[in-house]
């Protein structure tokens, strides 16, 4: 009996020591209390741009001659940024001033006439009245008048016709210069001195001569997938971060959402969101183009108890690792259904079914990580 004993007491040490199974290593994280925020982000990578920017051409052509302006300049509204060679319309707008000079001239010339002539008809008409003149006579007077007045109409509609060709010209002279439409940052010229630049034709792009843009007009526009249109709305905060600005999050708001979905052949449906940032100094520098991701916050609950996100199995169920209270310690797996909030990539708010310093597991993919097994906590998060 002695010797069954020893033996009994043998199998049952060496099952608790060499063939005992050793428990699974799981990571976990504690659950405890802090802020779960409900965001939404951009489908694909959105743009920054500026909503005033004009990409300038000359309405003629000709040879460039003055290019006062480099890309990174600053200019001011209506400052010269390109002038092309303007001898000719100079030329037709001295001929035409001319003109219009000579047919002033004509005008007052003929003008004068018919008061002559009205004169001279209201002192015959004094005659007739005393027998001395005849009422032919008279009638050859008034004829003249209304002929002179026609002729002083004549010459001022040739002065208003020369006035018009002269504006005409000027207008031909003015298309000779480019001049800035706001205050801007000159961002590329695609010119030179001595160039020959040309108008587009009706249907064929042209590169312009002149990009300008405007600093203080920067937002950055984002595509959000057509699933969460009915929750974005203007003014919701959003965080905006730059590969241009490693580490850093910039604080912004919706300035717009538009009132449709785009459908465009092989992507998916989105709607587009412009996003002001807060700290304008900044805005001021980037530069557009620049690709930038987008987070909108939908709502925040401030203090509430959570969870990491990856430690949640279909939305609906967690493994705690039950026993166990720290890292190093060894516990059992289970299965726990809970009732989940507000939620997104790093914290899921939990509503019910854990307690603040519980041990969920987040090593899920791992081997041998199940219900009822034994493990340990290898890290506590």
């Amino acid at each position: 009996m002695v010797a069954a004993l020893l033996v009994a007491a043998a199998v049952v040490a060496l099952r608790l020591t060499v063939f005992a199974v050793k428990p699974v290593a799981v990571t976990v994280a504690t659950v405890d209390r802090g802020p779960v925020e409900e965001t939404v982000t951009n489908s694909r990578a959105g743009t920054v741009k500026a909503r005033r920017r004009a990409q300038l051409a000359p309405e003629v052509g000709g040879r460039v001659v003055e290019l006062p302006h480099r890309a990174g300049d600053r200019v001011r509204a209506g400052d010269v940024v390109l002038r092309l060679a303007d001898a000719l319309p100079r030329a037709q707008l001295e001929v035409t001033r001319r003109e219009l000079g000579s047919a002033e001239a004509q005008s007052r010339q003929a003008c004068l006439a018919a008061e002559q002539a009205h004169r001279e008809l209201q002192r015959n008409r004094g005659l007739q009245a005393q027998g001395i003149v005849s009422t032919a006579v008279l009638d050859q007077l008034a004829t003249a008048a209304s002929t002179q007045d026609a002729a002083c109409d004549a010459a001022r509609g040739n002065v208003e016709r020369a006035r018009a060709a002269a504006g005409l010209a000027q207008v031909d002279l003015d298309r000779t210069v480019l001049r800035a439409p706001f205050d801007a940052v000159v961002a590329q010229v695609s010119t030179d001195l001595g160039e020959f630049v040309t108008p587009a034709p009706p249907g064929v792009p042209m590169p312009p001569a002149l990009d300008l843009l405007d600093p203080s007009s920067l937002y950055v526009s984002a595509p959000m997938d057509e699933v969460d249109a009915a929750k974005l709305r203007i003014g919701l905060p959003v965080r905006v971060t730059l590969d241009s600005l490693p580490g850093r999050q910039l604080a912004a708001r919706v300035t717009r959402v538009a009132p449709y979905v785009l459908d465009v052949e092989q992507q998916n449906r989105t709607v587009e969101i412009e996003v002001e940032l807060a700290d304008a100094d900044v805005a001021a520098h980037l530069l557009p183009g620049t690709s930038a991701d987008v987070e909108v916050i939908l709502a925040v609950k401030p203090n509430v108890l959570r969870i990491p996100t990856p430690a949640l199995i279909e939305e609906k169920r967690v493994l705690l690792l039950d026993g166990a209270a720290r890292a190093g310690e060894r516990g059992t797996l289970r299965e726990r259904p809970v009732t989940i909030g507000l939620r997104n990539w790093d914290f899921t708010e939990i509503r019910d079914g854990l307690r603040a310093g519980d041990l969920v597991v987040l090593s899920l993919d791992r081997e041998g990580v199940e219900p009822g097994k034994d493990a340990v906590a290898e890290r506590a998060k």
